[in-house]
């Protein structure tokens, strides 16, 4: 599987508000007598399916969330045990939106948080951080790469805003829940994000005890990784200077954009991807906790990026300029996920307007419910209702589908599922918004580096 920083490296460095009124109305029985589900009640099935990617299919020794979870049993390389780090932080949360939701017992998530933590307090870690992938055995790294054998800071922030988050929903509950929250408390508290910045204004995406700096991938917006510098400065014990967030990730007023597309403005610029914006997951994995509904800062309204970024993509689907069979309002959204190679073998890329393959990814859509509410709905009720057969699996919809080419990649990933849980959530409860944005530490971190939040009072 290449790695998203690698594909950005390939691509030149391309590198909510209040919830929407749910459906009450009962059920209605369609032409064929068979009882439709409501849109409550079809969010509800995916939100419960997908969750199982991280309950039942998680790594039995760690608790963790699994890189990727291929239901024939064929992994490559054996790699069934390997956990992902970014995709567990997703898994925490969903794991708090488990128990909410009553889909495990509260009594059932808190032993799995505990088995967690306890691993995670005995893993490798460089300077704090943690790999991107640990092997669920043993707790040691195992490589991305060559170089990619130490510390990543980024799918480590994913980690720690899910570690807060689970501290937060656990903090003021039974002798047993607390003891719990501390574990995660702690674990968080020892990153230490000024390693990060190898005496820079700004953040650095790896490093190693054998190689160093020498992946030398600085964290210059925009894409995923705002959450990154959110983490750092939020740190108790080792944060960072504002200095690196609008030095660094900002590029001094840079990251700013005045383009449109579809008479929409893109508002930042999203690193080679200018024109549309990059792969949907750029406007997920920074925001699970993260609640862009009236955030701001010098460079940008947050609900208003991240929903033209959904639009766009959504837009362009609409359009279809290459003539992808099936492409429209109820047949789009491309992101970072599995692939349909030329040969109709499987790969992986970071699909988006300016690299389509042909390929929805549903977490793309799924995940955007927050944003686009109508449209993500329309793309869940087209699967499920007229493409469940192909599409739907033990852990919801799978990853990546070409149905003009009747290609299903019958696989899942971590970091696809995980964001298809939490959203679903936040648009129901915005429960995991509220936890993360309540915490005393992400509303310092978020004045330090001059943002405001009219909802949380920042």
């Amino acid at each position: 599987m290449i790695r998203i920083s690698v594909l950005f490296l390939a691509f030149t460095f391309f590198s909510c508000g209040s919830n929407a009124e749910k459906s009450k109305e009962n059920a209605e029985e369609n032409t064929s007598g068979v009882v439709a589900l409501t849109d409550e009640q079809l969010l509800d099935a995916v939100q419960k399916q997908t969750f199982k990617y991280f309950w039942d299919y998680a790594e039995p020794n760690s608790g963790l969330a699994r890189e990727r979870y291929h239901p024939d049993g064929n992994y490559p390389e054996n790699d069934s045990n390997i956990v992902t780090t970014g995709g567990s932080g997703f898994g925490l949360m969903a794991l708090v939106s488990g128990m909410s939701q009553g889909y495990i017992t509260k009594e059932q998530g808190v032993e799995r948080l505990n088995k967690i933590a306890d691993f995670l307090g005995k893993a490798d870690r460089f300077h704090g951080a943690w790999s991107h992938w640990i092997d669920g055995n043993t707790g040691k790294v195992k490589p991305f790469g060559t170089k990619d054998n130490g510390g990543d800071l980024v799918e480590t922030s994913f980690l720690v805003a899910g570690m807060i988050t689970v501290r937060e929903y656990l903090k003021d509950g039974s002798e047993t829940e607390k003891a719990v929250a501390k574990k995660y408390d702690e674990l968080w508290k020892g990153v230490d994000w000024q390693w990060y910045t190898n005496k820079k204004n700004v953040l650095y995406w790896h490093w190693s005890p054998s190689y160093a700096w020498e992946m030398n991938f600085p964290l210059e917006g925009y894409n995923e990784c705002l959450i990154t510098y959110i983490m750092a400065a939020s740190s108790p014990t080792h944060t960072i200077d504002a200095k690196a967030y609008h030095e660094g990730w900002a590029r001094s007023g840079g990251i700013v954009s005045s383009k449109t597309k579809y008479n929409i403005p893109l508002i930042l610029k999203h690193n080679g991807a200018e024109e549309f914006g990059g792969p949907l997951f750029w406007a997920h994995y920074s925001y699970v906790g993260l609640d862009p509904n009236q955030l701001t800062d010098k460079y940008a309204n947050y609900w208003d990026l991240n929903v033209n970024h959904t639009k766009i993509n959504y837009q362009y689907c609409v359009e279809n300029p290459n003539k992808n069979a099936g492409y429209g309002p109820e047949y789009w959204g491309l992101s970072a996920s599995y692939s349909r190679n030329p040969d109709g073998s499987i790969g992986y890329n970071a699909h988006m307007p300016s690299n389509d393959q042909g390929v929805i990814s549903p977490t793309a859509a799924i995940s955007s419910i927050v944003y686009t509410p109508k449209e993500s709905m329309a793309l869940i009720r087209n699967l499920y209702d007229n493409h469940k057969e192909e599409t739907w699996g033990d852990a919801g919809f799978y990853d990546a589908l070409s149905l003009g080419n009747k290609w299903v990649a019958k696989r899942y990933l971590a970091i696809d599922q995980g964001p298809e849980v939490v959203m679903i959530e936040n648009y129901r409860t915005g429960l995991l918004w509220k936890l993360f944005m309540h915490a005393p530490e992400v509303k310092q971190g978020l004045t330090k580096l001059g943002f405001k939040s009219g909802k949380y009072g920042i």
